[in-house]
């Protein structure tokens, strides 16, 4: 897995699942739409400081993966979880 895509988590018990920069509830699909929208780097960090560039380049990277048509081996959280 790439580095990059380890910084994107996917946890049934938040935001319903949908993928999120890993250890916020900032879902990669709103990243990716500031962006489209014509948002710079600059101007994402600014307004959401807990985010960094490599979280920006991660919802990137996530997005041209999804793009292949390809299963992403990401972990869910419930998988990191101990066995009862």
């Amino acid at each position: 897995m790439s580095p990059l895509l380890q910084r994107i988590s996917i946890d049934p018990q938040v935001c319903f699942g949908k993928p999120c920069i890993a250890g916020t509830r900032i879902w990669v699909s709103l990243v990716l739409d500031w962006m489209a929208a014509g948002m710079t780097e600059r101007e994402i960090l600014e307004d959401y400081p807990q985010l960094t560039r490599e979280d920006l380049l991660a919802a990137i990277a996530y997005g041209a993966e999804i793009a292949r048509e390809r299963i992403i081996p990401i972990q869910t959280q419930i998988e990191n979880k101990p066995a009862a």
